[in-house]
């Protein structure tokens, strides 16, 4: 069911979101519940194939904390301090459901499973230009490094 005021979550949902996801160039896709960019707060499906990449950042200009909860899979989620070391992992799924972390912590995540469904808030407006601060010590999306970079943050989490 989905009307301008109410969404179900439901498998078929999931199912065509995952299929979306794996068909995906960035192994991924999201399905917005806010109307528009500057909704406040943006609430959203975060759907990830195992093997997509998020660089490594941080939300500081303007400072946005986030939530995410996973509803179907695993991921591990880790943040840094500000040289690169790796200051947390939570594998999600297994250890906790969700995790939530305050505005300019160093974060990312690796999906652990096939896929994972997971439910994301933040606050808006997204603006491109200054939503994320990349971490200059992490490959960015498309650099050679990614492979060997993903492959050494799975290493850190026994398999889900």
């Amino acid at each position: 069911m989905k009307t301008p005021d109410l969404q179900l979550l439901t498998p078929a949902l999931f199912e065509d979101l995952v299929h979306r996801a794996k068909e995906s160039p960035r192994l991924r896709t999201n399905y917005n519940f806010h109307r528009n960019m500057v909704d406040n707060p943006h609430r959203f499906l975060n759907v990830m194939a195992h093997g997509t990449y998020i660089a490594p950042h941080r939300h500081l200009d303007p400072p946005k904390s986030e939530s995410f909860l996973v509803l179907e899979g695993g991921i591990a989620f880790y943040t840094f301090e500000d040289s690169g070391k790796i200051s947390a992992v939570a594998v999600l799924g297994r250890d906790a459901v969700g995790i939530d972390i305050q505005p300019g912590v160093w974060h990312t995540l690796a999906v652990l499973s096939a896929h994972a469904v997971c439910f994301e808030v933040k606050p808006g407006p997204y603006s491109a230009a200054n939503d994320k601060d990349f971490a200059p010590w992490a490959p960015r999306e498309g650099d050679p490094g990614v492979p060997a970079y993903l492959k050494y943050l799975l290493s850190l989490v026994p398999p889900y």
